[in-house]
C-alpha cells in the first residue's frame, strides 16, 4: 500500500489527511479524530520533517475531546507509533508529509 501527502491513522483505517502543515490544522480536520476518541488513549501527531509546536486550537479542540496528544516530528511519530502498536497500546495518529 502507497500513500502520498498526509495522513490519519485511526482505527477505523488509514485516512488522507489535508494538512500540508501543522499551521493548516483546523477544526474539521480534527473531527475524524474525535468521532473515534473511544477507541485509543491519545493521539501522536507528526508535524512534518522537523518537530513544531502545535497550534493552541489544535491542543485545545484534542484536550476538550478527552484526548492526551504528544506532538513529534512525523518519523519519530511514526516510529512511536509503531512501538505502542507491537505493545498493543495503539494510539491515533495525524502525520504531517515530510
Amino acid at each position: 500500500m502507497s500513500h502520498s501527502g498526509s495522513l490519519l491513522i485511526l482505527p477505523s483505517g488509514i485516512h488522507g489527511w489535508r494538512p500540508a502543515a501543522v499551521t493548516d490544522i483546523t477544526s474539521d480536520d480534527l473531527a475524524p479524530i474525535l468521532a473515534e476518541k473511544a477507541e485509543f488513549a491519545f493521539v501522536l501527531v507528526g508535524t512534518g520533517r522537523v518537530m513544531a509546536l502545535l497550534p493552541r486550537l489544535v491542543v485545545h479542540h484534542l484536550k476538550e475531546g478527552g484526548m492526551a496528544v504528544e506532538a513529534m516530528d512525523t518519523g519519530a511519530a511514526v516510529r512511536t507509533y509503531n512501538i505502542l502498536l507491537a505493545e498493543n497500546r495503539p494510539p491515533a495518529a495525524a502525520l504531517i508529509a515530510v
